[in-house]
C-alpha cells in the first residue's frame, strides 16, 4: 500500500502536514522531558537529573572525541540538542502505525529525505559559518579549503556537497527501511487475517527493538559526524 503525507498550501507554497506536525510533537516531547528532569537540580544527582546529566556526558564524550577540548564547551550545547532531536525524531515513529485512506499522520520525521537532507545543511552551514567566526574569512578559507596545497580547491568544494548528501541519506535510508518493514507486517495481518496475528506480533516486537537500538546507533553516528565536519572548519589542519 502505497502511503501519503498529509499536503497543504499555502499560497504557492506546498507542506507536508504530516512531517511538520510530527516534528512540532519531536520538540514538545524533549522540551517536556528536558523541564521534567531538570527540577529542583542538586549537587549530588539522583533519578531523572542523573539520567540528564549522564545523556550530557555522553554527548559531551562525542564531542570532545572530534574537538580539542578548549572548544568542547562552545559546541556541546548544540550537540546535545542535535542528538536529543534526531534520537526522538528517529524512535518516535515506532510507536503507531496511524494510516487513513492510504495518508499517513503518524511517522518519523527522520523516515523523509527532505528532513534529514535539511539537517545536513544545517550543520554544514552552521560549521561554515563558526569556522569563519573563529578565523576569519581569508583563513579560514585556506585553512579550509587551500591545506595542504591549493589544487584539491575543487574537490574540498565538492566536498562540501557529498557530505550533505552522504550524511541525509544515510540517516534516511536507516530510519525510512524500519518504517517500511513495520508497515509491511501490518499487511501480513491484513491479508491472512488473525491467524497471521501471533506471527506478526512477535516479529514487530523483535523489530521494533532492533529498531530502537539502530535508531539509537544513527542519532550517535549522525552527531559524531556533525562533529568531525565541525573540527574541519575550525581546527587548523
Amino acid at each position: 500500500m502505497e502511503e501519503r503525507s498529509l499536503l497543504f498550501h499555502i499560497g504557492p507554497v506546498w507542506f507536508d502536514g504530516t512531517i511538520l506536525l510530527m516534528t512540532v510533537i519531536v520538540c514538545t516531547i524533549i522540551f517536556a522531558l528536558i523541564y521534567s528532569f531538570s527540577r529542583n537540580l542538586k549537587m549530588k544527582p539522583k533519578g531523572k537529573q542523573n539520567m540528564l546529566e549522564w545523556v550530557i556526558d555522553f554527548v559531551r564524550g562525542i564531542v570532545s572525541g572530534q574537538l580539542p577540548q578548549s572548544e568542547v564547551r562552545n559546541y556541546d550545547f548544540f550537540a546535545f540538542g542535535l542528538f536529543l532531536f534526531v534520537f526522538v525524531a528517529n524512535e518516535i515513529g515506532l510507536v503507531t502505525k496511524l494510516v487513513n485512506n492510504d495518508t499517513t499522520y503518524w511517522k518519523s520525521p527522520t523516515a523523509d529525505p527532505v528532513v534529514t537532507m535539511g539537517l545536513a545543511f544545517m550543520v554544514m552551514l552552521l560549521a561554515n559559518f563558526w569556522g569563519v567566526k573563529k578565523m576569519g574569512v581569508k583563513e579560514y578559507f585556506v585553512n579550509g579549503f587551500l591545506n595542504p596545497v591549493a589544487v584539491i580547491l575543487p574537490i574540498k568544494l565538492m566536498e562540501e556537497f557529498t557530505n550533505i548528501i552522504s550524511m541525509g541519506l544515510r540517516l534516511y535510508g536507516n530510519i525510512y527501511a524500519g518504517e517500511v518493514l513495520l508497515g509491511l507486517i501490518i499487511s501480513i495481518v491484513n491479508g491472512l487475517g488473525w491467524l497471521a496475528l501471533p506471527f506478526a506480533m512477535l516479529l514487530e516486537m523483535t523489530w521494533i527493538g532492533f529498531s530502537l537500538f539502530i535508531g539509537a546507533i544513527q542519532a550517535y553516528v549522525f552527531v559524531t559526524l556533525a562533529m568531525v565536519f565541525l573540527s574541519h572548519k575550525i581546527v587548523k589542519e
